[in-house]
């Protein structure tokens, strides 16, 4: 396995310079780095960490940024620009768009549970819902044909050493 890396590969500058980060601050984390925990710690950059502008012991709701990363998760959340999934360690993940064919070329090297788009409501009754959109249905036309048109290494390669065979 991967190196694991609970630091941010961008500066933690929200956090230092004592005021929040922006939900495009946030996106631009992802975007740069392509794959993204929510939270916790693995193989690739965190966003809760990011957020509080170091690798967080323990639970984020307990933090003194819990707050503002709740608000920026469930931002990117919302984002068209990024698959929430499991993929990573089976914990909640973010893709960001750029990497979808790659992560669609070699989608037969992964639990398809693992590929399932994940979206949290809450239902009437006020409970926490998540609801999971299964792999290949989110997949649309022109995304399978760029995925087909990869070579599987360099998509790999593309989506990082997180996931080498």
């Amino acid at each position: 396995m991967a190196e694991q890396r609970d630091r941010p590969t961008a500066s933690p500058r929200g956090r230092r310079r004592g005021r929040s980060l922006t939900v495009a601050e946030a996106l631009e984390f992802v975007r740069s780095n392509g794959v993204v925990l929510e939270s916790g710690s693995g193989p690739v950059p965190t966003l809760a960490a990011f957020v509080a502008g170091a690798p967080i012991g323990g639970s984020w709701w307990a933090h003194a940024a819990g707050r503002e990363i709740f608000a920026l998760t469930r931002a990117v959340r919302e984002s068209p620009d990024v698959l929430v999934c499991r993929i990573v360690g089976g914990k909640v993940t973010y893709v960001h768009r750029r990497l979808w064919p790659a992560l669609v070329c070699v989608a037969r090297d992964f639990p398809r549970q693992r590929l399932a788009r994940i979206r949290e409501r809450h239902s009437e009754s006020g409970r926490h819902v998540v609801e999971a959109e299964a792999y290949p249905r989110w997949i649309s036309g022109a995304l399978s044909r760029a995925a087909r048109k990869l070579d599987p290494d360099a998509a790999l390669a593309a989506l990082g050493a997180w996931c080498a065979r």
